[in-house]
């Protein structure tokens, strides 16, 4: 997949990229990824409120995408 992932997309734009991203939102702690407020919360701000590294995150999010 050609898209890169930036740490200002909003969750949701993620998801609506490819689903199977989920799974990786889940592993770092993100489980309420159908909440209206979630999936506009950007990954920078979801990290922060998850207490999460918001570099590692994107860094996964795109390897999973270029495997597509």
């Amino acid at each position: 997949m050609e898209l890169t992932v930036t740490k200002d997309m909003a969750i949701g734009q993620v998801l609506n990229i490819h689903r199977g991203t989920a799974r990786i939102f889940m592993e770092f702690g993100m489980h309420c990824l159908g909440c209206p407020h979630a999936t506009a919360e950007s990954l920078e701000d979801a990290c922060a409120a998850h207490g999460a590294n918001v570099d590692e995150l994107v860094h996964q999010l795109n390897t999973f995408l270029s495997e597509q």
